[in-house]
């Protein structure tokens, strides 16, 4: 049996009629029960969740459902921004391995990669994991920097949820429960993970090797003092982009130290903080290390534009053919970025066309740069299932 998917995106409030017509549109739209189900809800569907869940589940025939709490809802060429409803996606994946592990704020804290390779049991020879995580309840970059240790090489896709104002407003599910932290599903054979990972910013300056650093501060690059440094890295930019600087400007960090040539594309980006031209130093979100490569970066609509399109067409001429889409986008891209709605899954339609796609606005979203995995911001971290 091939794979297939079949998605739903409901933009009202929560009624029972609207949940069963959606998942019994999508379960004969697939032909067959799902292997999983993974929906994002808008944080006033909170009420209703043991409803909701119970309904998804009995109508899609679903024995493995598993998502949460959405601001922002994203399904087949649609991105809604402070949505109200749910994005629905049922998987038939008959030859592939589905492993939930589900884990608590305790053990985000202070399991160290072995506990985690004896935790997930036989999943841990997944050959990718899709995660979601509840923001308020663990220290994702911890977590996520022993988790990729645990298990070096495997990529992981999936994001930070959003929702309302209040604590209670973001939420992780599995099946009917809800789930402390987060969960990670393990995925081994039967279709290949093809990933887009779209940060939003281009080089500026040159990339040189960091020459001092003090925990978050940057001292010198390239035995120039930072705040030099970066004079110089702005000085080459046009009126207009140095008008902007002050609101985008941010660090890069090479993803592969053994690259000749750095591109868009190629970084982990941070937020810079502060700058003490005093001192010559900057400040950033991030602990550097002496020796890193490193270059600054600026963040426009026209460089997310470019690096999106870029990976987009490379997947393309591999003569991909995915049949679904999961996308994490954040929640600083949509049209406070761009200037328009459904800017990024509206890319991947021009290359793909329309395919069963879910996704949401995110408080961070988790993809990899090179072979390592990161948490990233203001970034389109999607899957392209083939």
């Amino acid at each position: 049996m091939p794979n297939k998917a079949a998605s739903r995106l409901v933009l009202e409030s929560y009624s029972e009629e609207a949940v069963i017509r959606a998942s019994r549109e999508c379960l004969q739209e697939l032909g067959c029960n799902p292997s999983v189900v993974l929906v994002f809800a808008s944080s006033d569907y909170r009420p209703h969740l043991a409803d909701f869940l119970e309904l998804i589940q009995l109508h899609s025939h679903a024995t493995l459902l598993l998502g949460g709490s959405a601001w922002g809802l994203i399904g087949s060429g649609v991105e809604a921004e402070a949505a109200t409803g749910f994005s629905l996606q049922l998987l038939s994946l008959p030859n592939t391995r589905l492993s939930p592990v589900l884990f608590n704020e305790q053990q985000t804290d202070d399991f160290t990669p072995e506990q985690w390779r004896n935790y997930v049991g036989d999943a841990a020879d997944s050959e990718a994991w899709l995660f979601v995580g509840n923001p308020v309840k663990m220290g994702a970059e911890l977590w996520l920097k022993n988790w990729s240790a645990a298990f070096p090489g495997v990529p992981a896709l999936g994001g930070l949820l959003s929702g309302g104002e209040q604590e209670e407003d973001i939420f992780v599910f599995h099946n009917r429960e809800l789930v402390e932290a987060g969960i990670a599903l393990g995925l081994k054979g039967g279709f290949k993970l093809h990933l887009v990972i779209g940060q939003g910013c281009r080089p500026i300056g040159e990339p040189h090797a960091i020459t001092g650093a003090e925990e978050n501060i940057l001292t010198s690059i390239g035995s120039v003092p930072a705040y030099e440094r970066l004079n110089e890295s702005i000085e080459g930019l046009s009126k207009e982009e140095k008008r902007s600087v002050g609101r985008n400007l941010f660090a890069g960090f090479a993803a592969d130290e053994y690259m000749d040539d750095f591109r868009t594309g190629d970084f982990v980006i941070r937020n810079v903080l502060g700058t003490d031209p005093e001192s010559g130093t900057v400040e950033l979100a991030a602990y550097p290390r002496v020796g890193q490569t490193f270059q600054f970066q600026l963040r426009d609509p026209a460089a997310a534009e470019e690096e999106l399109e870029h990976q987009l067409e490379m997947k393309e001429r591999e003569g991909i053919r995915p049949f679904a889409c999961t996308a994490f986008v954040c929640r600083g891209r949509g049209e406070g970025l761009f200037g328009k709605p459904n800017h990024d899954v509206e890319a991947v339609e021009r290359h793909f066309g329309a395919l069963p796609t879910i996704g949401l606005f995110c408080n961070g979203e988790v993809g990899p740069v090179g072979r390592s995995n990161f948490v990233h911001g203001y970034t389109a971290a999607i899957g392209l299932l083939v």
